[in-house]
């Protein structure tokens, strides 16, 4: 019996489990279900499914011994019990077991099979050789709760077109600020996909939902935008994920995507005697993709400007790399209010250093201002007072 329960068993990971999930939503039409052999050549001659574009094979074919077993040993029409986190997650009536080549799926993904790339090493490791196909049903299915939160919010602002921005925001600074705004101008309502990480050794999702929140419940008007959880799988990954990303938005409910010029995705290639970008290649999508400006700091403009628009050479302008801006704040640094908001800075680095200091009230009253009361104050709340400090001018 423990046998035979264990070749029909498969494991996977959070990022299977995510993008089975997401084909279950309708979030990745026009795939609709695992590709077979047949298929799976199909798309990666054509590039699309019914007409529509669709990058790359919708196909499930996991690593490890355990699991190249299972698969070599199972037969069409067998039911296969699919796990993740040691619990039932789907259950599968097979089709059909195939090989597939890793190293060229790795390709059709990322673009390289160079394992220097980021993700393409974490990728192999996660992909075997066999792939299954077949119906699947999960287990525990609830409904989508995103899509209704989208649909009632149309509703309430009557919302005739919907745009969307997919950001990590990790984290939100200034330039993604006025992304969000620009996005915001011609549109009725917003819909920001936050991304979920599977390996979140930065800031946290919770922690970046609430800075976004902040920003958009202080600085925004009300009720014309939506914060969603985007669960960031292998499927986004490569040059392929602004594709991804507006299928995903479309089948969401957004008629336009707007994604940022220095979007990693965004690769320019000549073709034709012309210049095209991987937007180019959509085909069938009915949704509007826009190349937002890219934004930074310039020095003799004194302000946040579009590059398309500031006169002044690159030696005047900052730009807003979040990898950076981040840095600063592990190192425990408040990065200058021209980057980010201080109260975005104060909150970041309150989660990032609990409990830093040995004596905050001392130190609080001890260099900064006070009334003479005493008052119990947060850590937030210290490096809000001490940013004033650094933005003192009469001494510097």
């Amino acid at each position: 019996m423990t046998s035979s329960r264990k070749n029909k068993t498969l494991l996977i990971d959070k990022e299977a489990a995510s993008a089975l999930e997401l084909l279950k939503d309708g979030l990745l039409a026009p795939a609709t279900s695992l590709m077979n052999s047949k298929e799976s050549q199909s798309v990666l001659k054509t590039g699309l499914i019914n007409g529509k574009t669709f990058p790359f094979p919708f196909i499930l074919a996991p690593s490890g011994k355990t699991n190249a077993e299972v698969l070599k040993n199972l037969e069409v029409g067998e039911e296969l019990t699919i796990l993740f986190d040691k619990k039932p997650f789907a259950t599968l009536i097979v089709e059909e077991i195939f090989h597939i080549e890793p190293s060229d799926r790795i390709k059709h993904i990322y673009g390289t099979d160079d394992t220097s790339h980021p993700g393409v090493l974490a990728t192999m490791n996660r992909l075997g050789p066999l792939a299954v196909s077949g119906e699947y049903r999960l287990v525990n299915k609830s409904s989508n709760q995103n899509k209704e939160l989208i649909e009632e919010a149309k509703k309430r602002v009557d919302a005739k077109h919907t745009t969307s921005l997919v950001m990590a925001a990790n984290p939100l600074h200034r330039a993604h600020e006025r992304l969000i705004r620009q996005a915001l101008e011609n549109t009725d309502l917003l819909v920001i996909f936050l991304l979920k990480f599977t390996n979140e050794s930065n800031l946290n999702y919770e922690t970046r939902k609430e800075s976004l929140d902040f920003f958009i419940n202080n600085f925004l008007t009300k009720n014309h935008v939506v914060v969603i959880p985007l669960e960031n799988s292998y499927i986004f990954a490569g040059y392929n994920e602004i594709i991804i990303d507006a299928i995903v938005a479309k089948n969401y409910g957004t008629d336009r995507l707007t994604i940022g010029r220095n979007h990693a995705g965004l690769g320019m290639f000549y073709d034709c005697n012309s210049n095209k970008s991987i937007i180019d290649r959509v085909i069938g999508i009915d949704i509007e993709i826009k190349v937002a400006s890219e934004y930074v700091y310039c020095d003799k403009c004194t302000t946040l400007v579009s590059k398309n628009t500031c006169p002044h050479g690159q030696h005047h302008q900052i730009s807003y790399h979040a990898d950076s801006i981040l840095e600063l704040l592990e190192l425990g640094l408040l990065p200058p209010t021209m980057l980010i908001r201080k109260e975005i800075s104060a909150h970041i680095l309150s989660k990032l250093f609990p409990n830093r200091f040995k004596n905050l009230e001392k130190l609080y009253y001890d260099i900064l201002p006070v009334e003479g009361l005493l008052e119990e104050h947060t850590e937030k709340d210290f490096y809000l007072e001490l940013m004033k400090l650094y933005q003192t001018t009469s001494l510097t």
